[in-house]
């Protein structure tokens, strides 16, 4: 294997890891009742997929885990012998200890030791997703299950385009405010690219409603989920852009009823270790029929159909 080029230039983290981890653990501590209702969702979501699954899986892992409400469920599926929280942020007081200290960034488990590893909203705020799931695949038994749940698409593009508008229009130019999350179909791409099985990407959009942008905000704060860019900016936002910002929203992005909406995309991962076991698709020539004949076919077959 030839070795890294230690000159090569080495890309910039978008992700202030650090500041992720410590904005988590203040919402913690903090603990608005309602404020993981995404995570809720998702986590749910999650479980009646798991249902569909007829497989068993000895190890499970729940990665990123940082409430345990994923990993309540792994502990309680029949399917499942044996769950593992593994955690970076540890602080919630109403939670026991994770049993695994591990940055989601960087799994570091065995080549092929976990049978079933999953993460619920977590993932999409890592530096380095491609390697990330390289290392989650790698970790995977063959014939072992992926499942993720990560923010994508459109989420938030209501607040990002009022933040910028507003900034704009104020002070002349406008700084990074929220995060930028990958589409669907690119997310899919990379689980090919990392080497998974039968991989799977699909989006449920989740639209909720609030009074004002300022009561959305304030949900983000609860989350921990605001902004943790590398490259924010260093100096908060003046109270006339944020005002003009909460104009902008209510003007541009409202129901009848004058309730402001946020969108949140929350696309779901499958993918799976591979193995010989899988369907595959079959080789390029190996087909029986040619396309001509069977479309050849359905045409007679409607020839002889009665007319309305």
């Amino acid at each position: 294997m030839a070795s890294q080029d230690p000159t090569a230039p080495t890309r910039p983290d978008l992700f202030d890891r650090p500041l992720l981890a410590q904005r988590r653990a203040r919402a913690l501590r903090r603990a608005v009742e309602g404020a993981d209702f995404l995570l809720a969702h998702a986590v749910a979501d999650m479980a009646d997929r798991l249902l569909a699954v007829t497989r068993d899986f000895s190890i499970a892992v729940d990665l990123g885990g940082h409430t345990g409400r994923l990993a309540g469920v792994l502990a309680t599926h029949p399917r499942i012998g044996r769950a593992l929280r593994a955690d970076l942020f540890i602080a919630d007081p109403n939670v026991p200890g994770a049993d695994l200290v591990v940055d989601d960034a960087l799994p570091p488990f065995a080549e092929a030791s976990v049978d079933l590893i999953a993460s619920a909203l977590s993932l999409h705020l890592v530096n380095d997703l491609p390697g990330a799931l390289i290392q989650i695949r790698r970790s995977l038994k063959p014939d072992g299950l992926f499942l993720a749940s990560v923010l994508g698409g459109d989420t938030l593009f209501e607040l990002k385009d009022c933040l910028m508008r507003a900034e704009l229009e104020i002070s002349g130019g406008a700084a990074p405010r929220v995060v930028p999350f990958a589409d669907t179909r690119g997310l899919g791409a990379l689980l090919q690219r990392a080497g998974f099985a039968l991989p799977v990407a699909d989006v449920d959009r989740v639209t909720v409603r609030y009074d004002s942008m300022f009561a959305l905000i304030r949900d983000l704060r609860a989350m921990g989920a605001t902004n943790m860019l590398a490259e924010r900016a260093r100096t908060p936002l003046s109270r006339a852009i944020i005002a003009r910002a909460g104009e902008i929203y209510a003007n541009a992005h409202a129901d009848a009823d004058g309730r402001i909406r946020a969108t949140f995309d929350i696309v779901s991962l499958s993918g799976w270790a591979p193995h010989e076991s899988q369907q595959k698709p079959l080789k390029p020539g190996s087909a029986k029929v040619s396309l001509a004949d069977a479309l050849s076919a359905f045409d007679t077959k409607g020839k002889g159909g009665k007319e309305d």
